[in-house]
């Protein structure tokens, strides 16, 4: 009598470990797996580079005479270099340097003065020349 006990223990314990075992794999026989999503990569915002000429007529640059002249010239008051030229304010700082730049090349204010100087120009509108600018006459 022992042994049919151990006999049905032994026989209930395997029943009820196939039962667990089964249960996972039964209750969902017809679930899909679940796919993992594409992972999307967006393509880099476009570098932008920057203007190597100037975007206004450089004639137009040449109404800021005054201006520069007051780089040079000493005033009374309140001087005209502390006024920035509104052609120069509208432009980001390396579009501001290459039209000064390409005016002093040209010639067109017919002015006498050194590229740093020039330069200078910018800071009175807020505006620094890029890290490393140079301009070449």
């Amino acid at each position: 009598m022992e042994s049919s006990k151990t006999k049905i223990t032994t026989l209930f314990f395997i029943f009820m470990f196939l039962i667990s075992s089964l249960t996972p794999i039964l209750g969902c026989g017809h679930c899909q797996k679940h796919k993992k999503k594409p992972i999307i990569i967006s393509p880099p915002p476009p570098i932008e580079v920057p203007t190597t000429s100037c975007p206004i007529d450089t004639i137009k640059l040449g109404a800021c005479v005054d201006l520069l002249g007051g780089l040079v010239h000493i005033g009374l008051g309140n001087p005209v270099v502390n006024e920035c030229c509104p052609i120069i304010e509208g432009l980001v700082e390396i579009e501001a340097a290459v039209c000064l730049c390409t005016t002093l090349k040209l010639k067109l204010l017919n002015l006498n003065l050194y590229v740093p100087l020039a330069l200078q120009l910018l800071l009175t509108c807020g505006k620094t020349p890029p890290p490393g600018y140079t301009c070449s006459l």
